[in-house]
């Protein structure tokens, strides 16, 4: 069977502490999020999805280590996941240790209704500095315009600017890169100047407050496709628009 196309949601939090209640806020807020969805099954090395019936106590007690194991639907025929994993400070902004929260749901109409929220449940059930939505793929092109020596160029082959990678950048306020669906903590939207009601009145057409202060920011109305020029000129503007995205000037 083909896999369906995918939507990628990855946010970047505070490293995971024992007994951290943030992994159950995140699955919970997810449920919430996108009605029906039930996140009650571990994936095993192999074999089919193992249900949880009891869910909830399992994963508390799977995380008294810092961990976020990974989850799914158990619908092998339209899979959601979702897992965290940490990262040390060695190579992450500001040299503090992070927790990644990624998750991975069919790309259809009702999940493109929902992405928003969906994005919102799991950025502050984790507490997250920063994160995004965006469609299978974005990764390779993403991957072109990090900048790895300074002779490089200063353009990707898109034309996009190019960034500076993830160790470079001085706090983890400040977003590596933008995506379709974008979501920025209240730290992190005054670290890169958002909003500007002269400057954002577009961006805020298509924006969204969090009960923390943060903000969800779309870009596009349909999903970002980096070959429609239309959507490539929007990414390009929004990158003009904040400089501070991948370390460019300082915040």
């Amino acid at each position: 069977m083909t896999r369906p196309r995918s939507l990628t949601f990855i946010v970047y939090a505070p490293a995971l502490e024992g007994n951290d209640g943030r992994t159950l806020d995140v699955i919970h807020g997810m449920e919430k999020a996108l009605p029906g969805l039930r996140l009650a099954w571990r994936i095993p090395e192999s074999g089919p999805p193992i249900a949880l019936p009891h869910r909830d106590a399992w994963l508390a007690e799977m995380t008294q280590d810092g961990k976020f194991p990974l989850l799914c639907n158990g619908d092998e025929s339209y899979p959601v996941t979702i897992s965290g994993r940490g990262s040390s400070g060695r190579l992450s902004p500001g040299g503090q240790a992070r927790l990644e929260v990624h998750a991975e749901i069919p790309l259809d109409a009702p999940v493109i209704a929902a992405a928003a929220a969906v994005l919102e449940a799991v950025a502050e059930g984790s507490h997250a500095h920063w994160g995004h939505a965006s469609p299978y793929g974005y990764g390779s092109e993403v991957a072109q315009q990090f900048r790895r020596s300074p002779h490089g160029p200063e353009r990707s082959p898109r034309g996009l600017p190019m960034l500076n990678l993830p160790e470079k950048l001085p706090t983890p306020a400040i977003p590596w890169f933008l995506g379709w669906l974008n979501y920025w903590s209240a730290a992190t939207a005054r670290s890169i100047g958002f909003p500007d009601p002269a400057r954002d009145a577009e961006l805020l057409t298509r924006a969204r407050r969090t009960a923390s202060g943060g903000w969800v920011v779309q870009l596009t109305d349909v999903p970002l496709a980096y070959d429609n020029p239309a959507h490539l000129d929007t990414l390009l503007r929004a990158y003009e628009r904040f400089p501070e995205i991948g370390g460019r000037a300082a915040p």
